[in-house]
């Protein structure tokens, strides 16, 4: 019996002892794999980051678009608006000296600043192409509000055969003056835009340069 528990006790051992390898093995063999989910891992939640994250950035980017579009209108419209009493002039000038409508255009294209230039010229290509000039100043005042009533009355003309000349003249005052309101208005703006570079720019930089030197030279003296 002794001699029994003596040969089960050294098959164990033995059968331990064969067994480290193969378990010190497949220890090792796991945590290789886990090693290997970690990138997997790490590109599914970056995956996930990207998946929402990509929206937000559309948004951003729909929301910057739209401010962009919005001031680039803004400032369409603003420079149509300095430029339209000039246009009005020249019209009026081509018109009392003889000239149909179109080719007032035509002229007043040709002088006028450029931003206000490209839409008159705009008419008479139009034209050339066959349609007809109250539909291309229609689609004038469509594509610029701010020169809906300038279309106005070249179409009026163009239909009734009334004199533009002095309606033209009633729009050139009207536009400097609106030109004229809306700069008065800007001025009268300008002193709340200089308030704050005066109290978080200038009046800190003021005290730097006297209240500080002399509170440290009083210190120093003290």
């Amino acid at each position: 019996m002794p001699g029994a528990v003596t040969v089960w006790l050294l098959g164990s051992a033995s059968g331990l002892v064969g067994a480290l390898p193969l378990a010190r093995a497949a220890r090792r063999a796991r945590v290789t794999s886990r090693l290997g989910e970690l990138p997997r891992a790490r590109g599914a939640g970056e995956q996930r980051a990207r998946r929402f994250a990509f929206p937000a950035l559309g948004v951003v980017g729909r929301v910057a678009r739209e401010i962009a579009a919005h001031r680039r209108a803004r400032r369409d419209a603003a420079q149509l608006d300095r430029e339209l009493p000039i246009a009005l002039d020249l019209l009026a000038v081509a018109v009392g000296a003889g000239y149909t409508p179109f080719l007032a255009l035509e002229v007043a294209a040709g002088w006028t600043p450029a931003a206000i230039a490209s839409r008159l010229a705009a008419v008479p290509r139009a034209c050339r192409l066959g349609i007809g000039l109250i539909d291309a100043l229609d689609d004038l005042g469509r594509a610029a509000p701010a020169l809906v009533p300038l279309a106005e009355a070249l179409a009026a003309t163009d239909r009734l055969g009334a004199p533009v000349g002095p309606a033209l003249g009633r729009l050139a005052a009207t536009a400097r003056a609106d030109t004229r309101r809306r700069a008065e208005a800007r001025a009268r703006t300008v002193p709340v835009r200089l308030l704050f570079p005066l109290v978080f720019l200038v009046l800190p930089a003021f005290g730097l340069l006297t209240v500080v030197p002399a509170l440290m030279n009083g210190l120093a003296r003290a």
